[in-house]
């Protein structure tokens, strides 16, 4: 659905309002058996959100079983071999599961404890976020089933067999695409079934009214530990701030908390695939991208000019996604982030660049990101400060990156 864009109050707040806009976007756009389940869930996180003990308890959770905080990493190699900016990667790849994705999903199992809810559900594209869902519902002795788009289960089968060993379900999807986007069409379709006993552990920023909020909330610890981490190191904030975009949770973990420092710009890098040419890549905010409901949200969607959802493509699972999270186009509309893409190929040689130049193995997605600092670093002045979110490890990319290789050597 093509809808048109009204162009919004130049100011942020760190809430949504009330009815869960970020300006124009977001809200509730759902079948009336959600509604009420989702008003549910607002109100139980807006308890919660404000519940000392609920607090204490994802922070004992997030340090002492996932990890953190994360090292916030000077690559001294990169640094000198790019000859630019001096570069710090944020690693949360060294989280429990290997990913920023368990953040928010011991978070929502907290939640889902608390509502006496016993059946966990989630969507996964990459894989990531479905291994941290079956890791918590296993840690708290939950049923879970995880949709998953079979071109995806194909190209990440490592983290299928994770999930698996972890006593999840792993429903393959055979519709459209048979990516992310079926896969949360059938999550959907399971919670609108089984509202009563199930929680929907979504993702990413997306979706309907609280879940961009309360995603974002549960991923902000990303940078509020940079931003104190950095002040440690360097006595000030970073030039800027680089991350992927899919659906936007690990990006609008590291920049939410240094919005409102205005010399610190912040840099989304989306899937560029094979090209900006309609159905071979996933980059919302270039060509092909425009204002549009999907999925429960109203934000920027790849469609057509009748509003059907066109066709996407990235080497990364993880980025091939057709809608991007409705804060991010509120603050892409401010100016307030910029948005670009690096094409598979470019993320290729980044995947190998930072394996050789530091040792260290990145996601697909975040190689996207890496991506985008080779290409500019040159441009940037040596006494800058940049900062890489490191959002997952690149185990469950290797055998699909050797392949490709392997086929254009």
């Amino acid at each position: 659905m093509i809808m048109k864009r009204n162009t919004p109050t130049l100011q942020h707040s760190n809430t949504p309002d009330s009815s869960g806009h970020f300006g124009p976007y977001g809200g509730m756009f759902v079948p009336e058996t959600l509604m009420a389940p989702l008003q549910e869930l607002a109100r139980e996180y807006e308890k919660a959100r404000h519940d000392k003990k609920f607090r204490q308890e994802l922070d004992y959770y997030l340090r002492e079983y996932c990890g953190r905080p994360t090292p916030l990493y000077f690559a001294e190699r990169m640094t000198n071999d790019l000859g630019g900016p001096k570069i710090y990667l944020k690693r949360e790849d060294l989280l429990r599961t290997g990913a920023h994705k368990i953040n928010n999903t011991i978070g929502q199992i907290l939640l889902a404890k608390r509502m006496g809810r016993r059946r966990i559900i989630a969507e996964t594209g990459a894989g990531q976020h479905g291994v941290a869902t079956a890791t918590v519902a296993a840690m708290f002795g939950m049923e879970c089933v995880v949709y998953m788009g079979e071109v995806d289960m194909q190209r990440q089968a490592l983290n299928v067999y994770r999930m698996q060993l972890l006593g999840a379900e792993v429903r393959p999807v055979t519709a459209g695409q048979k990516t992310l986007k079926e896969a949360i069409n059938e999550a959907m379709r399971d919670w609108v079934t089984n509202v009563r006993t199930t929680h929907y552990i979504l993702g990413s920023v997306l979706g309907a009214h609280p879940y961009p909020m309360m995603v974002r909330d549960f991923q902000s610890v990303i940078g509020r530990e940079t931003r104190r981490q950095i002040l440690e190191k360097e006595e000030r904030l970073p030039d800027a701030l680089v991350a992927c975009v899919g659906g936007g949770s690990n990006s609008i973990g590291l920049f939410h908390a240094f919005l409102n420092d205005k010399d610190v710009r912040m840099i989304g890098v989306e899937g560029g695939g094979r090209g900006i040419k309609p159905g071979e890549h996933a980059a919302r905010f270039q060509q092909g991208g425009s204002l549009g409901v999907l999925q429960g949200t109203r934000t920027y969607v790849l469609q057509d000019e009748d509003g059907q959802i066109m066709l996407t493509h990235s080497v990364s699972a993880g980025l091939d996604y057709a809608a991007v999270g409705p804060e991010h186009s509120y603050l892409r509309d401010l100016k307030r982030i910029e948005y670009t893409y690096a094409t598979d190929d470019e993320a290729l040689e980044a995947f190998q660049y930072c394996s050789r130049t530091d040792g260290i193995i990145p996601a697909l997605e975040s190689a996207h990101a890496v991506a985008y600092v080779m290409k500019h670093a040159k441009k940037m002045c040596k006494s800058d400060i940049v900062i890489v979110n490191m959002s997952g490890r690149g185990d469950k990319d290797v055998t699909q990156v050797a392949e490709i290789l392997k086929l254009e050597n």
